[in-house]
């Protein structure tokens, strides 16, 4: 049982050696760059768009920084101003598709997936359900009420300052990060060598072959699902190099998980701001479904007509 410990805290912590040198410097860059011109230069960049989606000027704010940085920001800059009910909806699901793009896109291409795959994937499924929401319901006009979310700013001075905060930013982001993948590391290595992980394929795998996936891709949707991208990378990436996990399954999974991961927390995190979550669930839960299904009809389709092509052109060349 000692060898099983140590193997887990081991890959746990190569784990952690290899997603904080992706999520150190980017969060480093994008907390600094809070406190120079360059964010609200982004803000008034996209205010006109704003509008075509049913939101005003200031929702920039919070898109920004929820896109650059986490949910958290972006629910503590919608805080800081007065919206409508529908566009605090419209946001809220917006940033359950689009969230930490740098951070997570970035740790998505550890298990071989493109990073502009999983960028435009988001950011158009966010801009899709904001079109979609602002022309289907026309509620809403009320403004927002808040429950206890502390909206305070926080006011730095000088470069040493802001320079040191963004250090701090990344490290702390580092240290939540070992927390949460050491332990579950652990877990994870005793639950292969016990024959429990291959337990939960067998029982996942009708669902997984209905989205087009092998069953082995199982405990990459397990942990994307439960604890989100960027902490469910070091089990994504183990998956990859242990349960032989092909490129195809691997870009399904993450197409499905970029539109509907950590499921709970990510649903849950937006009750404090007034408005209705069971509708946010619903939204990406049904859209990470129907799309991945459809991506992987057409995905299949190719590769037939390809074996297909090359087993003609096998055979011609025979006779």
């Amino acid at each position: 049982m000692s060898g099983i410990l140590n193997r887990g805290i081991q890959q746990g912590l190569k784990t952690t050696w290899t997603l904080g040198k992706v999520i150190f410097p980017i969060t480093l860059i994008v907390t600094i760059l809070q406190f120079t011109p360059v964010l609200p230069w982004i803000i008034e960049l996209l205010t006109p768009v704003m509008g075509l989606i049913g939101l005003s000027g200031e929702a920039a704010v919070p898109l920004v920084l929820g896109n650059t940085l986490n949910l958290y920001a972006g629910i503590a800059a919608i805080i800081s101003f007065e919206f409508t009910v529908k566009e605090v909806f419209i946001m809220a699901i917006m940033l359950s598709f689009s969230h930490n793009l740098l951070v997570e896109s970035a740790v998505a291409t550890k298990v071989g997936v493109k990073w502009w795959v999983i960028i435009g994937v988001r950011v158009t499924l966010a801009l899709a359900a904001a079109v979609i929401i602002n022309l289907v319901w026309h509620g809403g006009a009320e403004h927002a009420q808040y429950g206890f979310v502390s909206s305070s700013e926080l006011v730095l001075n000088g470069w040493n300052q802001i320079a040191l905060h963004g250090i701090q930013t990344a490290l702390l982001a580092i240290f939540q990060l070992a927390l949460i993948v050491i332990p579950l590391m652990v877990i994870m290595q005793f639950m292969r060598e016990l024959g429990w992980m291959t337990a939960i394929s067998n029982k996942l795998a009708p669902f997984i072959k209905l989205l087009g996936m092998d069953k082995n891709t199982s405990m990459t949707m397990v942990a994307g699902l439960t604890i989100g991208l960027a902490y469910g990378a070091g089990m994504m990436i183990q998956a990859v190099e242990e349960d032989n996990v092909s490129k195809k399954d691997m870009y399904l999974a993450l197409i499905f998980l970029v539109s509907c991961h950590a499921l709970v927390e990510d649903t849950l995190v937006f009750i404090p701001l007034g408005i209705p979550v069971w509708p946010l669930l619903v939204i990406r839960l049904t859209t990470a479904i129907l799309l991945t299904m459809v991506i992987s009809f057409f995905w299949n389709r190719a590769e037939s007509k390809r074996r297909k092509e090359l087993l003609h052109e096998h055979s011609y060349h025979t006779l």
